[in-house]
């Protein structure tokens, strides 16, 4: 018998919706990422609760056990119930009656293993009771999670066309649970391969969403890799090259930088942040660091103007972008860059200068001071300026 532990499923609030359906006659396991990860001693953040019993039912539950139950998905057999605080995620068992590649009509169910049927990889369909035992419904979702070996359920084909995000979610997967030296099963890279076109289908939100994640896993590239082999790459950042990828997470060990998706898209080439639908911050900071690259900006200059961060970032994204050695000798100076303040006001030039001649004075006298490593004095470039 396989069990779970951890402070997710000990947590009261949890037990206590648990329990609420258990002693309301009803089937209740916690489902999907919060068993994978126990299983697997990776972190949970949410829990979802998969049960036998119907919305209507779960809301009657809750009202009854001083617990909110609030219809966030209702249509779809989904009540969140919110116990000392916490939402959980409450769905009905359900089975897929129709699909169109990007949402399915579905029917409620009875049977533990329809509901198992309908979700996208083996090891996602596994679940747990708040005792902590699991249920492998399919009987195949144990081992392959601890082979690290990702697969579609039953027939990979008709899991992509029931919704085309699980191509991006098969790799997504693959770069946090898979097994790289195991590579990538056949039956679903062959699926993907003839289902291209249904990418195009889904919107460039939850496209966007998708790569961030996959991009934020500690070791994307053999993902990105066979993304860009099978046209899956191409089709939803176009353009783009991911040959740098692979020096680019050598760089970021070297100087101690955590994996970041928006650096990694950086590195990839032009990619439109508007077009995957970022927030506008995430837009900004993408156009800097793509920017920055072959920008003529030393990094002590980047340091100064943007941060000791991003000049780290930039060393690490340029090495990788132009096949050169990281500027290690520019790392000692950068926080000392960081912190520089510009000597010279504006008020130091006036009244002599105004208007767009006191700017590019300003300007130009900034040059002078970053070229000179941050070394010269007010009183040195106020005489530049005809000012001593």
């Amino acid at each position: 018998m396989t069990t779970v532990h951890g402070d997710w499923l000990d947590n009261p609030a949890a037990q206590a919706v648990l329990k609420m359906l258990e002693d309301g006659g009803h089937q209740a396991y916690a489902v999907g990422g919060c068993v994978r990860n126990a299983l697997l001693g990776a972190p949970v953040a949410d829990v979802d609760i998969a049960t036998d019993a119907h919305p209507e039912r779960v809301v009657e539950l809750a009202e009854q056990a001083g617990l909110r139950p609030v219809p966030t998905g209702i249509d779809h057999g989904t009540i969140t119930v919110v116990a000392d605080g916490t939402g959980f995620e409450v769905t009905t068992f359900r089975a897929d009656v129709e699909t169109d590649g990007r949402r399915a009509v579905v029917a409620f169910a009875t049977d533990i293993t329809e509901d198992a049927r309908r979700r996208d990889f083996t090891m996602n369909a596994l679940y747990a009771d708040r005792r902590g035992q699991v249920l492998d419904p399919l009987g195949v979702g144990v081992p392959d999670l601890n082979a690290r070996r990702l697969r579609f359920i039953e027939d990979a084909e008709t899991r992509i066309r029931e919704d085309y995000l699980r191509i991006l979610r098969f790799f997504r997967f693959f770069a946090w649970y898979g097994n790289p030296e195991g590579g990538m099963d056949a039956e679903a890279l062959s699926a993907i391969a003839g289902n291209l076109d249904g990418l195009d289908v889904l919107s460039r939100e939850r496209v966007g969403h998708e790569l961030m994640k996959l991009f934020a896993a500690p070791d994307p590239l053999s993902s990105v890799c066979v993304m860009a082999r099978s046209g899956v790459l191409n089709h939803v950042l176009p353009g783009t090259n991911e040959t740098p990828l692979g020096p680019l997470l050598m760089h970021e060990v070297a100087l101690d930088l955590s994996p970041d998706p928006l650096r990694r898209l950086a590195v990839l080439g032009m990619v439109d942040g508007a077009a995957l639908r970022l927030s506008k911050a995430q837009q900004r900071r993408l156009r800097l660091l793509q920017d920055l690259i072959p920008a003529a900006a030393t990094p002590r200059e980047i340091a100064y103007r943007h941060g000791e961060d991003a000049a780290r970032e930039v060393i690490a994204l340029r090495a990788a972008t132009f096949g050169a050695p990281l500027e290690k000798n520019a790392l000692p100076h950068l926080r000392a860059a960081a912190d520089a303040e510009f000597p010279v006001k504006a008020k130091d030039l006036q009244p002599a200068l105004k208007g767009p001649a006191l700017g590019e004075a300003l300007r130009a006298l900034e040059a002078d001071w970053i070229a000179s490593g941050f070394s010269l004095t007010r009183e040195a470039l106020l005489s530049r300026a005809g000012k001593a």
